[in-house]
């Protein structure tokens, strides 16, 4: 699955956890996945938690967080010492 397709996967409504980024429009958040995945559940965990998951939806969550980070900046800010 190339990566415009995997990101697809990726969908934003205001309807739906209030507006969290969701896998394919279901209750499972990116946020959770990839919470999920930080604390060190293996994917097949996950495929067996989440049956409606799909290993390409944990790819995309992967893709979705790395394009949210590749655009994030990071500017320095002087900030006076207090008098």
């Amino acid at each position: 699955m190339d990566r415009d397709q995997l990101l697809k996967r990726i969908t934003v409504d205001p309807g739906v956890l209030v507006g969290k980024p969701t896998i394919r429009g279901m209750r499972i958040s990116v946020e959770q996945i990839l919470d999920a995945l930080a604390a060190g559940v293996p994917e097949q965990e996950l495929l067996e938690d989440y049956p409606a998951l799909e290993s390409d939806d944990i790819r995309a969550v992967l893709l979705y967080a790395r394009d949210v980070v590749a655009y994030e900046r990071v500017y320095p800010v002087d900030i006076p010492a207090p008098a």
